[in-house]
């Protein structure tokens, strides 16, 4: 009997020993995926952290960038209207000059330097005249059409020149078109 007593006790210390290793185990397990959620976490906070400042640096470069859109703006305004301003210099001294009672010649020769100070300036800025002899609706708008021996489509007068800047249509040029009639002639005779 005492076999037997020895034998369940010894059974009861394996059936422990397994017991207590398979317990050990499964803490050891836990143990590791502990670890491995707080690494996980930690990665996460980086990560959050990471994005946090990725968003403050996109912010910042948003409102760089529209400080300088603005900035860039109100440069081109100031470049345009010193030139402006050297325009409007020589334009009150033609003006001095015709209220002084000088001659008509001079009068008309400081009008000419203003008509070409401010050519030079749409010159330099990128600014074209449109130049052309016969209507072109995509860059012309008749304001008129009057019949005319002259061929059709051909402008006879521009009341208002078209201009370009760097091949973009500014504005379109208004102009009285020539409506050739011989057509109509030639059809009433026969």
């Amino acid at each position: 009997m005492e076999n037997k007593k020895q034998r369940i006790l010894i059974e009861q210390e394996i059936h422990d020993c397994n017991y207590n290793k398979a317990r050990d185990e499964k803490i050891c397990e836990l143990e590791i995926l502990k670890q491995s959620i707080e690494e996980k976490k930690k990665q996460a906070q980086d990560y959050y952290d990471q994005l946090l400042r990725l968003k403050a640096d996109f912010e910042n470069y948003i409102r760089r960038s529209e400080k300088e859109k603005k900035d860039y703006l109100e440069w081109g305004k100031e470049k345009i209207l010193l030139k402006q301003i050297s325009i409007n210099d020589v334009l009150r001294q033609a003006l001095k000059s015709a209220k002084l009672g000088n001659n008509i010649e001079s009068i008309v020769l400081g009008l000419e330097m203003i008509s070409k100070e401010f050519s030079k300036m749409l010159k330099e800025e990128g600014v074209k005249e449109i130049e052309c002899d016969k209507f072109d609706p995509n860059i012309c708008e008749a304001l008129e059409y009057i019949g005319s021996e002259e061929e059709d489509g051909k402008i006879l007068e521009v009341y208002q020149k078209g201009y370009k800047m760097n091949e973009k249509l500014i504005r379109a040029a208004k102009v009285k078109v020539a409506k050739n009639n011989k057509e109509n002639i030639v059809g009433n005779e026969k």
